[in-house]
């Protein structure tokens, strides 16, 4: 969404609410398109004695799959986003700054890297979750698998036949 800022750039106090919907389903993150409903975007920008500043909500859910079983999981987030929008930034190294060309803003390009700066790299279906049993891909969490359970390392499998041949 693009924001013109021409009205609250020269008053001082002045206020520029937004509240919108941005579809991000083509937006992909760590492999897969986890946004599969609009995300909101819910805020404003504010001239404080000369300086614009942006505050703003973003809410999605995520769709994605556990780190240790597969399964699917659905997580809402809500990321809160600050930002001083100005023309002339001298110093390039802050991250709080936003370089404005023009009279307006476009939303999503702030707002969206805040969002997904703040995902996680990885979600767990649950705190005690069991994952996948490594030999057969049967996932614990339903239950044992049937698995011998031990596992030798194929580097010590030599050892094995020792013992094997004392019993």
């Amino acid at each position: 969404m693009k924001l013109d800022l021409k009205r609250i750039a020269v008053t001082d106090g002045e206020a520029l609410p937004f509240s919108y919907d941005t579809d991000l389903s083509k937006e992909e993150w760590n492999g897969e398109y986890p946004f599969r409903t609009p995300v909101h975007v819910e805020g404003e920008v504010r001239n404080h004695l000369g300086v614009l500043r942006l505050n703003a909500t973003v809410r999605a859910q995520v769709e994605t799959r556990c780190a240790r079983c597969l399964a699917p999981v659905k997580v809402d987030l809500e990321t809160p986003c600050s930002m001083i929008l100005s023309a002339d930034v001298q110093n390039d190294e802050r991250d709080d700054i936003y370089q404005l060309e023009g009279d307006s803003v476009e939303l999503d390009d702030i707002a969206v890297p805040a969002m997904l700066l703040e995902i996680p790299m990885t979600y767990l279906c649950r705190p005690d979750c069991k994952g996948l049993c490594p030999t057969c891909g049967s996932n614990l969490n339903e239950g044992p698998c049937g698995c011998s359970g031990r596992q030798i390392d194929s580097r010590l499998a030599v050892l094995q036949k020792l013992l094997d041949h004392d019993g």
